[in-house]
């Protein structure tokens, strides 16, 4: 992959502008930060993948694992570029073979989110990736995941952060990367 040349801050504010925004999803006063456009601009797509790996690099990563649905995208992307494997968290009732799970809070509710029992193994040094950070409650459920299972979290990574949700205080202690913040709705 050939490095960009771009300074972080300017390759931050490439891919904002190939990210579209739509007011007014899923419901009335939401501004959905739809990553779909950046993922189909070949150019954005891979600089986004440089930037997410950049600090990584020399992680020595065993695994990335990438929270469903979205998450799965630049995760596999991200994996192939350290030189990792690839493992997939999802919502419950997706896996095929024995797993593991955790619930976390919703505003109404919980959810409920799974890995494969043997997908880390004790001491695997695993990047957890999802494509955005809100209100970190699933992350925080995949960092408890992991360590479950004897992996050990290195990193997390996020396309985009929301700064306003406050997401990143529910998984503090953790080495947290995100390319583009966006510090309103």
């Amino acid at each position: 992959m050939v490095n960009s040349g771009l300074r972080p801050t300017e390759a931050a504010e490439r891919l904002r502008e190939a990210i579209r925004s739509v007011r007014d999803f899923p419901k009335p006063g939401i501004v959905f930060r739809d990553v779909t456009t950046l993922l189909k601009d070949r150019d954005a797509f891979e600089l986004a993948v440089e930037q997410l790996a950049a600090p990584f690099l020399q992680s020595r990563i065993d695994t990335v694992v990438g929270i469903e649905s979205r998450g799965f995208i630049c995760g596999a992307a991200l994996a192939h570029r350290l030189h990792a494997g690839f493992v997939p968290i999802r919502k419950t009732g997706k896996l095929p073979a024995k797993t593991v799970g955790e619930e976390y809070e919703l505003e109404y509710g919980t959810d409920r989110i799974e890995i494969h029992a043997d997908a880390i193994r004790k001491g695997d040094r695993v990047l957890l990736h999802d494509d955005l950070l809100a209100t970190g409650g699933t992350m925080n459920a995949a960092v408890r995941l992991v360590e479950r299972l004897g992996g050990l979290v290195v990193g997390i990574s996020f396309l985009v952060e929301l700064d306003f949700l406050h997401g990143r205080e529910k998984i503090s202690g953790q080495d947290i990367f995100s390319v583009i913040h966006y510090d309103q709705e």
